[in-house]
């Protein structure tokens, strides 16, 4: 039997449970004695690996516990787990149906499964324990955590997203948020199966992404902006060179001439702090097609419009927001950051040159996810920002189970960027064009 299939079948909620950590806490007590910890995290784990586990196996076999081979098998892993790895969060992490890991203090850990949360029956031993878990992540990639730097955020090897945080900042104990990198990356057929859009939208936004709109995705923690962007990437042509920015290298596109750049936190006496802005003004200098910010935070916003209007288009990004008029808003506040002398009406007309279309995503109350809106900028009315909806997910209640019921609508609205798209090669469907169309069959 493989692990992690030993670790399904010895669940953690097992009747045996404080059986099995009151061994675990002895066995670990009497490791501490034997090994140094400091010297052993220096060697390779498939070095030092064996020698370990032998000295494992002795100690629990010394207990001489009420436990079946199945239980002291399962007891070894989990203290090789606390030894070389990340203690009780491995088996969570190894578990793909999960996306996210929230520890609030060592004796309360929640999960993301399938867009909701549930409390984990997993337990650190103590607050030392979760500390010590927490250095391990910070140390292996070049940080640290403590008084003077209390929050930190940092990545797992597979690429997962970390955020920790300790007192005095954290008031009950360390905190810990582990965002799961997705090892098999979700296409458009498997976001059309689980219904956050209907085919008919996809065909439209891959010809939009084909015809060179430069579009803008928005939505809240969790909704699913860079899912969505790592789909919508797949309609680029393969002959044309990407350049990817993001804080965190999350994206996983396909095509073969892709340059992943990534920004740098400060070291440890606080220099050499890379930002996105300064990697949006060099890949201008790499001769990019496309430039793909994975998410606009801050100033960089306003050289990512700069880049839009001066013949990058194309270009996709991610943006926090609740609706595609708040995204608009949102996106002026960051460039403003950058500049604080340009005028709102300056900064307007840029947004509104630059950007051709935003999607608004949401993870709505039964943990699924939708593409809310489809809405199309159109140019400037006076001050103001003009934009109308293409296509809108209109929800129209709950089920008995709770789910969310609703339909996706084409608002009959005739796209500005029609003309556009059709001398790209992408035909409209009249449908699109010119009436109101329930899409639950599209």
């Amino acid at each position: 039997m493989n692990l992690p299939a030993l670790k399904q079948a010895f669940p953690l909620e097992s009747p045996l449970r404080e059986v099995i950590e009151d061994v675990k806490n002895r066995v670990h007590r009497s490791l501490l004695d034997q090994l140094d910890l400091a010297v052993l995290a220096k060697r390779p784990r498939e070095e030092a690996e064996p020698e370990v586990r032998a000295l494992v196996r002795d100690l629990v076999a010394a207990e001489d516990a009420p436990l079946n081979l199945q239980e002291r098998v399962r007891l070894v892993e989990e203290l090789l787990d606390d030894v070389f790895g990340l203690g009780p969060l491995e088996p969570l992490l190894e578990d793909d149906s999960i996306s996210d890991i929230l520890v609030n203090t060592h004796k309360d850990i929640w999960l993301e499964r399938d867009g909701r949360l549930l409390r984990s029956p997993v337990r650190f031993r103590d607050e030392d324990h979760l500390r010590q878990i927490i250095d391990r992540i910070v140390s292996g990639v070049g940080r640290r955590i403590d008084d003077a730097s209390p929050m930190v955020d940092a990545r797992l090897p597979d690429g997962s997203r970390v955020n920790a945080i300790i007192p005095p900042l954290a008031v009950d104990g360390p905190h810990l948020s582990i965002r799961k990198f997705r090892r098999d990356v979700l296409g458009a057929e498997d976001l059309i199966r689980t219904g956050t859009l209907p085919r008919r939208i996809l065909g439209f936004l891959q010809g939009a992404v084909r015809a060179r709109l430069n579009i803008l995705i928005a939505g809240g923690t969790g909704s699913g902006k860079t899912t969505f962007l790592n789909m919508l990437s797949e309609a680029i042509p393969e002959d044309q060179r990407i350049v990817t920015i993001e804080d965190s290298a999350e994206l996983q596109l396909r095509q073969p001439h892709v340059v992943r750049l990534e920004t740098r936190p400060p070291n440890l006496e606080g220099h050499g702090a890379v930002e996105a802005r300064q990697l949006v003004i060099n890949a201008l200098r790499m001769r990019p097609d496309r430039i793909i910010v994975g998410e606009v935070r801050g100033g960089e916003a306003l050289d990512m419009l700069q880049a839009m209007n001066t013949g990058h288009d194309g270009s996709l990004t991610t943006l926090h927001a609740n609706g595609p008029r708040d995204a608009l808003s949102r996106l002026e506040t960051m460039a403003a950051m950058a500049h604080m002398g340009i005028s709102e009406d300056a900064l307007r007309a840029q947004i509104a040159s630059a950007l051709d279309l935003v999607l608004h995503l949401a993870r709505l109350s039964d943990g699924t996810r939708k593409l809310m809106a489809v809405s199309e900028v159109t140019g400037m009315e006076g001050d103001i920002v003009t934009m109308q909806d293409l296509f809108v997910f209109e929800r129209t209640g709950l089920s008995p189970d709770g789910r969310v019921l609703g339909e996706f609508r084409a608002t009959g609205v005739h796209p500005a960027c029609a003309e556009l798209l059709e001398a790209s090669g992408v035909p409209l469907d009249a449908l699109i064009l010119e009436e109101p169309s329930d899409l639950r069959g599209w």
